[in-house]
């Protein structure tokens, strides 16, 4: 039988990823909801420009991150300019105004020098959690009232499982261990973001705690059976049935992205 995690990349679940297109300060501090309840939009050739437009940048950003040449500053500036241009162009096509030279101006800020100046994917984590009765923990946002399972960005100091329980437990109030990942997923790739980032999904048991919504981020939280969810769950019909059968025990491949060949074509050619 054909699972969520054989599907081909375009087709799978928003589910997975709920992630957020913002960044700075006013960014939704749990990554969950804005990149699912308001995805990029926009047509399929938007996501190609975003991610061309972002590995432009992180590739010029890494560039002045480690160079000493006057030289090649100057030419991966000329690139950071090129792809704000590819990104902006990307937002109109959303009907969203961007202004280019802003864009720059923020890419420049985020320029660290050697390694530290190397850019990579931000990385949030989800948690399908569990109970003795077969029952998947939901989250109710508290700006959308969505439902959906615990996520969050990966904080400084953890590795992938310790942040996975300490955001249930601050969303939650439940203690959980972590069984095994289910899923390592792009963000971009599959549409449901707008900066480059990797999903990583792990399965996890309840091991105590009672339910109690963080006072900020959810409305309310509970433990619910198969076939029924909330009514404003997210996408249920894509990553519903994978989710329980990690409760069930049953035996899943981890999903991840199948490499694309080659690399860089767009999704339209």
């Amino acid at each position: 039988m054909q699972t969520t995690w054989q599907r081909s990349s375009s087709q799978c679940c928003a589910g997975w990823l709920s992630t957020s297109d913002r960044t700075g300060p006013g960014a939704d501090r749990s990554a969950y909801g804005a990149g699912v309840t308001e995805p990029p939009g926009g047509p399929p050739i938007r996501r190609d420009l975003l991610r061309w437009a972002e590995a432009l940048a992180g590739s010029a950003r890494t560039g002045l991150g480690f160079t000493e040449s006057l030289y090649e500053r100057e030419r991966y500036e000329e690139i950071l300019h090129v792809a704000a241009e590819i990104r902006a162009g990307a937002d109109a096509l959303a009907g969203r105004e961007v202004a280019a030279a802003a864009l720059v101006d923020e890419w420049m800020d985020t320029v660290g020098r050697g390694v530290p100046g190397y850019i990579t994917p931000k990385v949030t984590v989800g948690a399908v959690v569990g109970n003795d009765d077969g029952e998947l923990l939901l989250v109710q946002r508290a700006d959308s009232g969505l439902w959906l399972y615990p996520t969050g960005w990966a904080d400084v100091g953890y590795s992938a499982a310790e942040v996975v329980v300490k955001e249930v437990r601050e969303e939650t109030g439940i203690e959980c261990e972590v069984v095994r990942p289910i899923a390592i997923l792009d963000g971009m790739r599959l549409g449901f973001t707008g900066i480059p980032l990797y999903s990583l999904v792990f399965h996890c048991q309840m091991t105590g705690g009672q339910l109690k919504a963080h006072p900020l981020e959810c409305s309310d939280v509970g433990f619910f059976a198969e076939g029924h969810l909330p009514d404003d769950t997210i996408l249920p019909d894509q990553w519903a049935d994978d989710a329980f059968a990690a409760i069930r025990g049953e035996p899943l491949e981890v999903r991840f992205d199948v490499p694309r060949n080659p690399t860089w074509r767009g999704s339209e050619a």
